[in-house]
Order: C-alpha cells, then sequence, then structure tokens
C-alpha cells in the first residue's frame, strides 16, 4: 500500500510543479509581450531621447529592449536592437528562462519519479490492488482531455509553422529583391556614364576633365554596388538553409508529438502496460525538448518584436549608420551626392555637345567650299535639345523652341536627309544619317542619367531603405509577429498536454489494471 501511494505521489508532483512553473513562465512571456505591444505604440508616437542625428546614431527599440542581462549581472541591457551584439542576444534569451527552467525541472523531476517508481515496483512485487470507479472515470476523462488538447496544439504548430515561413520568405525576398533592385540600379547609371565617355558628335566629344570626373566617380559607384551586393547576399543562402531547416524541424515535432499522443491514448486505453512504459521513457525525453523548444521560439517571437519597432524607430529618425545596416544598408551619402552631380554635370555637357553641332554646323547654310562642315544643308532650321539644367546645375524649364530629352529624336527624325556615297545630302534636311545616329546615342544617354536623377535622390537621403524598412513594418511585420506566437502557443500546448497526458498513461493504466484484477477477484 504504501509503495502504491508513494508511485501515485512521485506522478503528482512533477505535475504540480510543471503547473506551477508553466503558469509562471507564460504569464512572465504574456506579461513582457503586453509591456512590448504598448511601448511599440509610445516610441511611434514619442520622441526617442535616444537619438542623436548629429552625429548619424540612433540607440534602436531602446524601450523594448531594455532587459536584464544574464551575462552582465542582471543589470540592465540599454544597448539596443543589434543582432551583431552578444549582449543582446543574452538579454533576449533571458526572457525564455522560465520555460528552460521548467524543461530542466520537468527532466529532473519526472526522471526521478520514475526512477522511484521502478524501486517501488521491484521492492513490491506483490502489490495489493485497489479500484475506485471515480479515480477510473478521472483518468479516462483527463487523458481524453489532454490527448484532444495535444492534437490541436499539433494542428496549432503545423498551421503556424506553415505561415511563418511563408512570412518570412517573402520578407527575405523583398528585402534582397529591395537590395538588388539599387545594385542594379547603380549599375546602370555607372553604364551610362560610360557611354557617356564615348558619345561623338560630328567628332566632338566630352570635355577630357569631365572624362575624368566620370571615371573617378564609376569608381566609386562600383564599389558601393558591390559592397550593397555583397551585404545583401552575403547570408542568402545560409538564412534560406537555416529557414528550411527551422520549417522541418518544427514539423518533425508535431508529427511526432501527434504520434505519441495517439499512441499513448491508444495503448493505455487497451491496457499494454509495457509498450506504455516505453512511451513513456521517450516521452519523458521529447517533452523535455519541446519545452525548450518553446523557449527557443519565444525568443524568436521577441526578436522579431525587436526588428519591427528598430526599423520603424529607424523610419521615423533616418541615421547614416546603425546596426540595421545588417539587413539593408544605406549608400553611402558622399558617393550619391557626387554621383547625382556628376549625372546632371554629363547631362549638360551632352546636350551642350548636341547643341553645339545644331547651331555650328547643322543649321548654318556654308559655302560647298567649305567641307566638310559643307553637306549641302537646306530646309527648316533644326530645334535645339532643351538642357533640363542650367550652368550651376539647377533645374531649368524648356525654352520656346526647344526639343524634350524624351521626343527630340522623333521630332529630329523629319530633317534628316538622304546622302550620297561623299556624305552630302541629295534631298532637302539638315541632319545626315550618321550624325542623326550619333545624336540619338547622346540623347538617350542624356535621357537615361536624367531619369536616374530621382532615383539618386533616393539614394542621396536614403529614402529607398526608409521605404523598404516602412513597408516591412506595415506589410509584413503583423504577420510574422502573428505566426511566430501561433507557433510558440502551439508548442505551449503540445508540450503541456504530452507531459500532462504521459501522467495519466500511467495512472489510467494502473486503475484498468486494477479494475481487472477487482473483476476477477468478485468473480472467483
Amino acid at each position: 500500500m504504501i509503495c502504491s501511494r508513494l508511485q501515485t505521489s512521485f506522478l503528482l508532483l512533477p505535475t504540480i510543479l510543471l503547473i506551477i512553473c508553466v503558469s509562471h513562465g507564460v504569464s512572465q512571456s504574456s506579461n513582457h509581450h503586453g509591456m512590448v505591444m504598448g511601448r511599440e505604440l509610445v516610441e511611434a508616437v514619442g520622441t526617442n531621447d535616444t537619438v542623436n542625428l548629429g552625429n548619424s546614431t540612433l540607440i534602436l527599440a531602446a524601450k523594448r529592449t531594455t532587459r536584464k542581462d544574464p551575462v552582465d549581472g542582471l543589470k540592465k541591457y540599454r544597448g539596443g536592437w543589434n543582432i551583431s551584439e552578444q549582449h543582446y542576444w543574452f538579454s533576449v534569451a533571458f526572457t525564455a528562462a522560465p520555460l528552460f527552467v521548467i524543461a530542466a525541472i520537468w527532466f529532473v523531476v519526472f526522471g526521478l519519479s520514475l526512477c522511484l517508481i521502478c524501486t517501488c515496483y521491484c521492492c513490491c512485487p506483490k502489490e495489493p490492488y485497489g479500484y475506485s470507479r471515480v479515480a477510473y472515470a478521472l483518468s479516462l476523462g483527463f487523458l481524453i482531455f489532454f490527448t484532444i488538447t495535444a492534437i490541436i496544439g499539433c494542428v496549432v504548430l503545423y498551421t503556424g509553422q506553415g505561415k511563418f515561413h511563408g512570412s518570412t520568405i517573402d520578407t527575405f525576398e523583398y528585402v534582397l529583391k529591395q537590395g538588388n533592385l539599387t545594385v542594379d540600379s547603380l549599375r546602370n547609371v555607372s553604364n551610362y556614364l560610360d557611354s557617356a565617355q564615348n558619345i561623338r558628335v560630328d567628332r566632338t566629344l566630352l570635355p577630357s576633365d569631365m572624362q575624368t570626373k566620370i571615371d573617378n566617380i564609376q569608381t566609386k559607384i562600383n564599389s558601393s554596388a558591390n559592397a550593397l551586393a555583397t551585404r545583401t547576399d552575403a547570408n542568402k543562402d545560409k538564412i534560406q538553409k537555416t529557414l528550411d531547416t527551422v520549417r522541418l524541424i518544427l514539423i518533425i515535432v508535431a508529427a511526432v508529438m501527434l504520434f505519441l499522443a495517439f499512441l499513448g491514448f491508444l495503448f493505455s486505453i487497451f491496457g499494454m502496460k509495457f509498450v506504455v512504459s516505453i512511451l513513456v521513457v521517450i516521452g519523458w525525453i521529447l517533452v523535455a525538448g519541446t519545452f525548450v523548444l518553446c523557449g527557443v521560439f519565444l525568443v524568436l517571437h521577441n526578436v522579431v518584436g525587436d526588428t519591427c519597432v528598430a526599423m520603424d524607430d529607424w523610419v521615423q529618425h533616418p541615421a547614416s549608420h546603425t546596426a540595421l545596416d545588417d539587413i539593408l544598408p544605406c549608400v553611402d551619402n558622399a558617393t550619391a551626392t557626387e554621383t547625382l552631380l556628376r549625372t546632371k554635370e554629363a547631362t549638360h555637357k551632352l546636350v551642350g555637345v548636341v547643341n553645339q553641332v545644331l547651331t555650328s554646323v547643322s543649321n548654318m547654310n556654308f559655302a560647298p567650299n567649305f567641307a566638310p562642315l559643307y553637306y549641302n544643308q537646306s530646309g527648316p532650321l533644326v530645334p535645339v535639345l532643351c538642357d533640363p539644367f542650367n550652368a550651376d546645375l539647377t533645374d531649368r524649364q524648356c525654352s520656346t523652341g526647344e526639343v524634350d530629352l524624351n521626343n527630340a529624336t522623333q521630332v529630329w527624325q523629319s530633317y534628316v536627309c538622304k546622302t550620297s556615297p561623299t556624305g552630302v545630302c541629295t534631298t532637302v534636311g539638315r541632319i545626315t544619317p550618321d550624325f542623326y545616329t550619333q545624336m540619338n546615342a547622346a540623347v538617350n544617354v542624356s535621357y537615361g542619367l536624367y531619369t536616374y536623377g530621382p532615383f539618386l535622390v533616393n539614394l542621396e537621403d536614403c529614402s529607398f531603405v526608409r521605404e523598404t524598412f516602412s513597408k516591412i513594418g506595415t506589410d509584413y511585420c503583423p504577420g510574422l509577429r502573428r505566426y511566430s506566437k501561433w507557433i510558440f502557443v502551439g508548442l505551449v500546448l503540445v508540450s503541456s498536454a504530452v507531459m500532462l497526458s504521459l501522467i495519466f498513461w500511467v495512472i489510467y493504466a494502473r486503475e484498468r489494471r486494477h479494475r481487472v484484477y477487482t473483476k476477477q477477484f468478485l468473480v472467483r
């Protein structure tokens, strides 16, 4: 009788302890999450006193990330969101400490309970049987309830991991797309500048000093583009592999725990004591591992929330260099500014080259002895090209009679003449086909450089990064937060339900054996 009571007590002891720990851990997580969500609203409208725009520094998500740092004497970590800082990771990992404690307590206490139960069976092999209808009914009811709860938890976990994986992939691909778009645009600007150096209209090229400036800025553009490409693509394969691995682990956990709960319930109902004992030992280890996984995903959930708040902080207070450079860095401001200046200057010079040829050659009526300037120009004068910039490179409005960059080649087509083998016009016109081809190339390059102006302005003030983070915060962060929470809730449900199911497998199997023995005894 003493051994029988000890067995029941050993089973109930870890149950009571773990229920208390789970309640404490979940309440801590909920309180932390509640404070975090409230802080997000405050930070979204409040002023962050850690912002220092004068020296381009910004502590991101400063209030939300203020947590105890276990490796710094439990002092508050105040360094803000920074995935490159180990103290940030220690502080955010400490939020999951209750769940790690639960895993340790479960593993130790339930393991000791199993050892003590085995000892009692060895010391008291002829245990007297007793049968209680209430105990039998309650154990069966609780077993059914916790098995259903485990199934629900597995469904929540499986659904959450699928949606979370989809959200993370979408977010990751969007960031890569934005980074690659910027890199491609920078390289296109570099290619246009390279083409501008080679533009020749009637043997007239860009000035040599302008070509030197283009060479210098091209080196900087290519350096910035390569640096940005390297930063955005450096961990592409690693991140993709990690996301796939996490998804596989969660699918396996959901499947194994569902299978374990179902088999344990089934074998307990049929009274297969030996098989149930094996499943209890397996479940003992799996439950401990699942609680550890709960802690890991609580950390992940908090990091996702921290990142979203950090992006929102940066959007409201853009800074040149922050920890977000590890996700999507800004292009160097000096390089972007100089690139914008050089594209304006190159456009202005190219338009000047084209207009110089038009005004001094095409629109002049030279005598036949002025070859090669004479090629039998005739007909109405060719309209000159509109220069979008003044001499000081400020914006300029087109004057009457000028043609715009976007339709100049179409307008000039009507001024092209047919030429003889010697290059002299044989029909009315002021532009030879060769001149038209050269002018067309100059206009295309000028127009290309001009249209990239807004893009370069966005680079200059880092607007493209601000737009990217703003869209992530609006379109992607809600899903990431929601589905990471689903995974955490699913893991807690599964681990808690299977943990309690383990105990009731043993209790129900014991009550069932007692019931069978009692019936057999009464029949005798």
